[in-house]
């Protein structure tokens, strides 16, 4: 699996270290390419290493990198100029978390120089156990990210009462690619999710609200409770979930094929706390009445 693959590299300031952290995360379970050097007695240019490393990560040929030099500075400033690296530079335990938790950072830079030995294995420990915290900081991270315009972002759901949520969640899908496709479940499929007394507007009138967003490209209705058929009928480049679930739950839960990039929106909330509901506006309507 590519997530199990770590590539490392270090200049003659980090051989050592290099070795130590390779050793650690064998034993973890993951399988490590040292792209060099082997040796502390011939000076290296930290540059080239740097490079190398951050070209197979820009690839995706791996899931994660480690980067080690005196500092880690000059590592995480050049592995940064790869669109799809995000580098950390890491001194303490706790920006070794939040690197992970807040950025989803996928090449740990670490300094030779500044810690010790055991500090920067401990670090290590931290950094690759740490999950990337997607449900709060996915929109702020994504917004790094370099998009090919060419692809096609696929997202769904009843989009009866249209609320803030909603809007929210279709601007993120329209970020994340070229081409937004949502689909919406017709009138039968919302009763079954949701109630005879669902929908409130009829699938030609929520088709058309959501055709005049100049965010959407297209939008389709499909006569289903589950997403399968649909996702397999458009194969979109990445599929868009919101909620609560994490990306990799979401893929088992839809069966969503590997080839296809899974994306979670965090849900979103009222000043009061709430969070935003088409069956709570419903309900206060009902209730107001």
């Amino acid at each position: 699996m590519k997530e199990k693959i770590v590539v490392l590299a270090s200049d003659h300031n980090g051989v050592s270290l290099k070795s130590e952290v390779k050793e650690l995360l064998r034993k973890a379970g993951y399988h490590c390419i040292d792209v060099g050097p082997h040796t502390e007695s011939e000076k290296v240019d930290y540059v080239d290493y740097a490079k190398i490393l951050g070209h197979t990560i820009n690839e995706g040929d791996a899931a994660r990198g480690v980067l080690i030099c005196g500092t880690g500075v000059g590592m995480s400033i050049v592995a940064n100029r790869f669109p799809n690296v995000r580098a950390s530079l890491v001194h303490s335990l706790e920006v070794a978390r939040k690197t992970r938790e807040h950025n989803d950072a996928n090449v740990l830079c670490l300094g030779a120089w500044i810690n010790s030995p055991k500090a920067n294995l401990e670090i290590t420990k931290i950094w690759f156990n740490e999950p990337f915290g997607e449900g709060r900081h996915v929109r702020r991270v994504e917004k790094t990210k370099e998009r090919n315009r060419e692809k096609i972002v696929f997202t769904n759901g009843i989009f009866d009462v249209l609320h803030k949520g909603h809007i929210d969640l279709l601007k993120f899908c329209k970020s994340l690619g070229g081409k937004l496709v949502v689909g919406i479940n017709s009138d039968r499929a919302a009763k079954l999710l949701k109630g005879p007394d669902r929908p409130i507007n009829n699938q030609r009138e929520r088709k058309s609200t959501i055709e005049n967003f100049y965010f959407v490209d297209q939008v389709v209705i499909f006569d289903d409770t589950k997403t399968l058929a649909i996702i397999k009928q458009l194969n979109p480049h990445i599929v868009v979930k919101g909620g609560e679930w994490t990306a990799e739950e979401v893929r088992k839960r839809d069966h969503i094929p590997n080839h296809i990039e899974v994306k979670t929106f965090p849900v979103v909330l009222q000043a009061s706390g709430v969070k935003y509901s088409t069956t709570g506006i419903v309900e206060r309507m009902k209730s107001h009445r």
